[in-house]
């Protein structure tokens, strides 16, 4: 008889074996399933694993069409619910039969809501168990990994296993069954197409389309501010009246009128002042989504995905963290001398090392579960410099580094110059001690203006004076990183739950761009809804279930009463939707229509000339046909992977249109969907023969993406390559 650990995935229970193993541990395979057998103190441990969730939630009996409420559901086998996670199933058998034999059961899902329930229902519904031993762990190294198991707890975590299985029942209750309402009520209409809304959706849609009608009811208000540009003898400085923006056009007339013409000024005041700049809190997942988004232009999603593959690597500690502290027991000192080790981190490491005392700079927000994100000082191999796994490591190391520095000295400079009693105010601010600057850079952004030396009294020489008109700006929209923050603030959804939030609006065509702009379709839902069902979007409602969630996780409240609440809450709220079902689908056909066109057209027929491309799918993937089909055959290809979105831009070269191609894990590029565009035209290249299998010569292709190489006896051989760089003759534009 053995001890069986479950972990969540196939790389981590890699990583448990190999930390636990006192000697080689031994791989071995369920019909496709990996585990490993390890012995581990003269006991015999077998790791085995899932693949993220292998239960979900079903109806207990299948409803017919789109009927609703629907309360009455159950965990089944994920692979009996949808066949894209038909996979998994090997993965459950595998665990069936290693549970069957095993007198001990030791769950190793990540320590946070999702990880419990993850355990739970395999404990439960696989094993056939009512509880199992626990490890809680932050990091994948080998020191942290046995810590876990030699103290783990006897009992899974139930409180944080009932408000993740709560969360799920609430989520599954408001999406079904709202979805199902919305795409009812336009079948109704005669129009069939899936919508779907949600119990954090919703409220996330009413969040942008409020900014969105900031912005459209925004009217500018016209100000005035006058410039002055002067010469000291020692440099040039540039000033603005001490009003800074004029309300009144006569007033501002009136001042230069006094000041035009003058030839000279002096210096009326100098005043320094410093401050001093704290270091950075430590990262928590949102802080590290925004800074990356802002450094790289990289999606919060994107982040995420990346910091998960590092945790897993056993590079970082664990992502889905809300905390901002890190406690000495984490041994900063020992993570500072593995990480010196490194090349280009070694300077910092070293001079941190130095320093009497490592207190990092911890923020106020905290995590029951996990502390802030930090590098293990495990060796990281991200493989392509300069590629978006490898800033993303990077950027956590210098951040880790960064809390533990010196406060920075900033020096402000203020100047005032009086022209004929008209008082002009220059402002510089410079580091006179980097502190902890030194330890983030590259990423620390932050203006230097210097000022020229002056003092009182001194003579300023004018070389223009200018008024500038202007007017005040409307709010800014949303960035995918910056309606995050905003959804924390409101306590939408949850750390781990809210980039997917803001990928699901997108895909559903809510908004589209990543200055967040509400498309008619997601403007016109939030109108109908708060018309017909202003609850679907309170966000009061969606906050008050959060903190019960809390509730439960903290033992104060159970599962039962949130779902009777919930159910009576939907109950009366469908019910009220259900008698204004026609009225709600007759609004919402119309713009949907109207979105859909606006979306799928990519712009005007080349061929035809009352004519526009469209974005069609066909027997054999997505392509570009002319509306005017049959009297218009005009067609273009386009790639099988990867979105594609319409664009307003127009090639330069052939005139036909641009669109977005955004593939998974690269950057979005914009492209001529002319396969014969001159900017992609072909260069000369000899035949080679195929590396990889050697039988086949590498032949140029052509692709809506340009000139590529490939094997000729495709698709017996699938190699191909790039163009040779000197020859390729147009770089493909693209966009972060």
């Amino acid at each position: 008889m053995y001890e069986l650990i479950i972990t969540e995935k196939p790389n981590t229970s890699k990583k448990v074996a190999e930390a636990l193993a006192d000697k080689k541990p031994v791989k071995k395979d369920l019909k496709g399933s990996p585990y490993y057998v390890v012995e581990h103190n003269g006991r015999e441990i077998v790791v085995g694993c899932a693949v993220g969730h292998l239960y979900g939630l079903a109806e207990k009996e299948k409803s017919k069409g789109f009927a609703y409420p629907v309360f009455d559901i159950e965990w089944v086998p994920n692979y009996e619910v949808s066949k894209d996670a038909a996979f998994s199933k090997k993965y459950l058998d595998a665990i069936k039969k290693l549970a069957k034999e095993a007198k001990d059961v030791t769950v190793a899902t990540d320590y946070d809501v999702e990880g419990e329930v993850i355990g739970l229902n395999v404990v439960r519904y696989a094993c056939k168990r009512k509880d199992a031993r626990r490890m809680k762990f932050s990091t994948l190294t080998k020191d942290d990994l046995r810590e876990a198991y030699e103290k783990a707890s006897p009992h899974l975590d139930w409180g944080q296993a009932e408000a993740g299985e709560t969360r799920h029942f609430l989520d599954f209750f408001y999406g079904i069954n709202l979805s199902r309402a919305l795409t009812k009520a336009i079948k109704q209409a005669g129009m069939f197409k899936i919508l779907s809304t949600g119990r954090v959706q919703g409220p996330a849609l009413k969040t942008v389309v409020e900014r969105e009608r900031e912005i459209q009811k925004f009217v500018p208000v016209p100000f005035w501010q006058i410039e002055l540009n002067g010469r000291l003898r020692s440099g040039e400085i540039v000033a603005w009246h001490e009003e800074d923006k004029f309300w009144d056009k006569g007033e501002a007339d009136r001042v230069l009128k006094t000041v035009q013409g003058e030839k000279k000024g002096k210096v009326a005041s100098v005043e320094k002042s410093q401050f001093k700049q704290s270091p950075p809190h430590p990262f928590d997942l949102t802080s590290l989504q925004t800074e990356a988004y802002r450094l790289f232009g990289i999606s919060p999603k994107q982040t995420l995905e990346i910091a998960q593959e590092l945790y897993t690597s056993g590079w970082i500690s664990y992502p889905r963290t809300s905390s901002q502290q890190l406690d000495e027991k984490l041994g900063f000192k020992k993570i500072l001398q593995q990480l010196a080790k490194v090349d280009e981190f070694k300077v910092q490491a070293d001079f941190l090392l130095a320093k009497a005392k490592l207190a990092p700079n911890n923020g106020k927000k905290t995590d029951p579960a996990h502390p802030a994100i930090y590098p293990t000082g495990v060796e990281a191999k991200t493989g392509e410099k300069g590629g978006r796994e490898q800033k993303i490591y990077d950027l956590i190391v210098k951040r880790f580094f960064a809390t533990f520095g010196d406060p920075a000295t900033r020096e402000t400079v203020v100047a005032k110059v009086d022209v004929n009693g008209e008082l002009f105010v220059a402002r510089g601010t410079r580091t006179t001690q980097p502190g902890w600057h030194v330890l983030y850079a590259p990423y620390v952004k932050l203006e230097e203006a210097e000022l020229p030396k002056m003092e009182m009294g001194d003579a300023v020489e004018m070389v223009k004076i200018v008024m500038h008109a202007d007017q005040t700006k409307p709010p800014k929209r949303y960035t995918p990183a910056s309606l995050i923050k905003e959804l924390e603030k409101r306590g939408l959804g949850t750390k781990a739950t809210r980039a997917e939030i803001v990928e699901t609006l997108k895909r559903r065509n809510y908004v589209q761009g990543e200055a967040i702009t509400v498309t008619d379709l997601g403007m016109k839902t939030v109108e109908v809804l708060e018309k017909y069902s202003p609850k679907i979007l309170d966000d009061e409602l969606t906050r008050h279930f959060e903190s019960d969630m809390e509730l439960i996780r903290e033992g104060k409240k159970h599962e039962p009463e949130i779902l009777k609440e919930a159910k009576e809450i939907l109950t009366d709220l469908l019910a009220e939707f259900k008698a204004k079902e026609k009225q709600i689908g007759d609004e919402l056909k119309v713009t949907y229509t109207e979105t859909r066109a606006l979306l799928t057209t990519v712009g005007k027929c080349p061929s035809c000339g009352p004519g526009n491309l469209v974005l069609r799918m066909g027997k054999f993937g997505r392509f570009i046909a002319c509306d005017k089909y049959p009297d218009c055959k005009t067609t273009f290809k386009l790639p099988a992977g990867g979105l594609a979105e319409v664009t307003p831009k127009v090639c330069e070269s052939c005139k036909n249109p641009i669109i977005k191609m955004i593939k998974k894990g690269k950057r979005p590029q914009e492209l001529c969907i002319n396969v014969d565009c001159p900017t992609k035209r072909m260069p000369d290249v000899e035949e080679k023969a195929c590396e990889k299998c050697k039988e086949g010569k590498m032949v140029l292709r052509k692709s809506i993406y340009g000139g590529f190489l490939a094997c000729n006896r495709f698709p017996k051989c699938r190699n191909i390559a790039r163009l040779p760089k000197q020859e390729n003759a147009a770089p493909e534009k693209s966009e972060t």
